[in-house]
């Protein structure tokens, strides 16, 4: 039962492990990225070549995984994936961090990595939106741009002399604010195409961050327009303090960006994948039964999780 931590009774129990024992056999037929632990013989359909790379080693001709995890193949090489390994940055990768240091020209974030990653002050859009050389006063001004413990969104711009670098240079990067910020094992979150999600019937935004932070919070209108930029910094500047206090996230928004998080916090639990699609399953799963959110975390739920994912890949297995 993947070493849950659940109060199950025993009918439970037996809902659950055959709910994850026929996920498992779906996995294993359709996919080739197959949990194994050690010992675990890995398939190669005596392909011609094979590369055997980390976690894995050749007994008696046999293809054999020496740590527990998900088998990865590029090209010819064969390689296991641990699952409790810290995240590994590759460029392009959209990342959620918490600031931890503001230094010179550079705030320094924590994002799951073994060492603390870099955004330097020229590697991101200033407040005003205008391109131009950072001086001495934006230096200066840098805590009102981002301060210890901001919730910062950035992409990996690469690896240099000093450490992992990042960038927010589009009007999609940058702090994070009115929302919750959960932690996955970083495994759980694939890269894709799409790591921003507007959930428009909930009226939050979702960022799926590949380090393993997830951000559900209130939805906010991305401008990428420069005059946009500017105009609306005009417009902050000149709003009266009343005008900012009515600012505020409404009550329905924020029951949904709970309801959201406890969604991820029952999937991460239960190792399922964090896709848009499951997510949204489990927020519509927990709707049409009414739950409170703070039921949502029974365990009678992840019980009711697992059997509608296995429903739903069953489904989709029939109609390929």
């Amino acid at each position: 039962m993947r070493g849950l931590q659940l109060p199950l009774s025993q009918t439970q129990k037996v809902r659950l492990q055959n709910a994850l024992q026929q996920l498992e056999s779906l996995s294993s037929k359709v996919n080739s990225d197959a949990s194994v632990t050690v010992a675990d013989s890995i398939s190669v359909n005596h392909e011609e070549g094979v590369l055997k790379g980390h976690g894995t080693a050749d007994i008696n001709g046999d293809l054999v995984a020496t740590l527990c995890g998900v088998v990865e193949r590029v090209n010819k090489l064969v390689y296991v994936r641990a699952l409790r390994s810290r995240y590994k940055p590759e460029v392009g990768d959209i990342v959620i961090g918490r600031v931890v240091e503001v230094s010179q020209k550079r705030w320094r974030l924590e994002i799951n990595y073994s060492q603390d990653a870099v955004l330097m002050l020229s590697s991101m859009n200033m407040p005003d939106g205008v391109q131009r050389r950072r001086t001495a006063v934006d230096e200066l001004n840098m805590r009102s741009i981002f301060e210890e413990k901001d919730v910062v969104c950035a992409e990996v711009r690469g690896f240099q002399r000093d450490g992992l670098h990042l960038q927010a240079r589009s009007q999609k990067y940058g702090k994070l604010n009115r929302g919750q910020l959960l932690t996955v094992p970083p495994y759980l979150v694939k890269r894709q195409k799409q790591h921003y999600h507007h959930l428009e019937q909930y009226g939050v935004d979702l960022i799926l961050g590949c380090n393993g932070f997830i951000w559900i919070g209130e939805h906010i209108e991305a401008k990428d327009d420069m005059v946009e930029d500017q105009v609306s910094h005009s417009n902050r500047n000149s709003a009266s303090l009343e005008e900012q206090e009515k600012n505020y996230t409404a009550l329905e928004t924020r029951k949904y960006i709970c309801r959201a998080a406890n969604a991820i916090r029952v999937l991460s639990t239960l190792g399922f994948n964090m896709t848009l699609e499951i997510i949204k399953g489990v927020i519509d799963l927990s709707l049409s039964l009414n739950l409170d959110i703070h039921d949502m975390l029974g365990s009678e739920f992840y019980v009711q999780v697992a059997e509608k994912e296995a429903e739903r890949r069953s489904s989709s297995k029939k109609k390929r």
